[in-house]
């Protein structure tokens, strides 16, 4: 199998590393209250200590808030409603609809089809079984 390289966008990159900088000033305060500090807001080793230890989250949180907001294994949109009726069974109960996947989208459907929980499974199943990827 051959390795997929991923392109890294240096900017995105970077303007998040920033934000993780933001904050430090909630950080450093509370470092030096845990440990005591002389000084109610830290000492200037209380505010290296944050700058660092935000620099290091943020380079390992990047990949994975980008696998979180970026990854089509978790980008199936489920609709969930109380007290609707089952489209398949009438019966009333909480209600489930797929609203979007990577290759189906009911995002604009005027007369949504809630379905009960079984019945939401089997909806499930048929649509992976006709290509759409849940």
């Amino acid at each position: 199998m051959a390795k997929v390289k991923k392109k890294i966008n240096f900017k995105r990159y970077g303007l998040y590393l920033i934000r993780w900088q933001l904050s430090t000033p909630l950080l450093a305060p509370i470092v030096a209250y845990f440990k005591d500090s002389t000084s109610m807001f830290g000492t200037g080793e209380d505010w290296v200590a944050a700058t660092i230890a935000n620099f290091i989250g943020g380079l390992i949180f990047f990949w994975v808030d980008s696998f979180i907001f970026t990854s089509s294994s978790l980008s199936t949109q489920w609709e969930i409603r109380d007290n609707v009726r089952c489209v398949d069974c009438g019966k009333l109960c909480r209600g489930y609809r797929i609203v979007k996947t990577v290759n189906y989208d009911r995002s604009k459907d005027r007369y949504p089809e809630f379905r009960c929980e079984i019945h939401s499974k089997r909806k499930a199943r048929k649509l992976e079984k006709n290509g759409v990827q849940i």
